[in-house]
């Protein structure tokens, strides 16, 4: 049997994807959680065999929570879902260890397979996504840069940011002005803008 754990903060569509897991005979849904914050937790406590998350979720994106998933329970292998496929996205997610990656407008079908295939220790990346994957452009700002402007798309401010990581205030203010000088913004905003487009954060 698959345990399943299933991480979606739209709750008609976690009930459908459930429902769609628990139908078949191999497959269980053991947690589903609304929030990404709660899926190291429910996995420590359920030890799923697949986690599906959902790329944009509150409180820690899919791609961090796999991250920290990858390093709690590494048995736990994760799969993908997003609304929209931006290669800068993909690549982030298979440095984070994720196993699979597919948009959700894939067939039903093709997300149990997906399930599978995962448990099974292989690996699913949705084709077009792949190929332009490929040609994208590299991400020119460094982890913590990233870090640092995907806290400030989230609403902190810098002095938040810096006791957070542990940074000085002036550390975080000079990342974020890196940040926007690399990717030519015309400011903070701009650089969260061009940065989440890419799929950089």
């Amino acid at each position: 049997m698959i345990r399943v754990l299933l991480a979606e903060d739209v709750r008609i569509l976690r009930e459908a994807l459930a429902g769609l897991l628990d139908r078949e005979d191999d497959v269980e849904v053991v947690a589903q959680v609304a929030a990404g914050d709660a899926i190291v937790p429910a996995a420590l406590r359920e030890r799923p065999d697949v986690a599906v998350l959902d790329i944009e979720l509150p409180g820690l994106d899919g791609v961090s929570a796999a991250a920290e998933l990858a390093r709690r329970l590494p048995g736990c292998r994760t799969l993908i879902l997003t609304g929209v496929g931006r290669p800068g996205t993909l690549r982030r997610a298979m440095a984070a260890g994720v196993a699979g990656f597919m948009v959700k407008d894939s067939a039903p079908g093709d997300l149990v397979d997906a399930v599978r295939t995962v448990a099974a220790g292989g690996r699913v990346v949705d084709p077009q996504l792949a190929f332009a994957a490929l040609d994208a452009p590299d991400c020119p700002l460094t982890d913590r840069e990233c870090e640092v402007l995907r806290l400030t798309a989230s609403g902190a401010e810098p002095p938040q940011i810096a006791a957070r990581i542990g940074l000085s205030y002036g550390t975080v203010r000079n990342y974020l002005a890196s940040a926007v000088t690399k990717l030519g913004a015309r400011n903070r905003v701009d650089a969260i803008r061009i940065a989440a487009e890419a799929g950089w954060i």
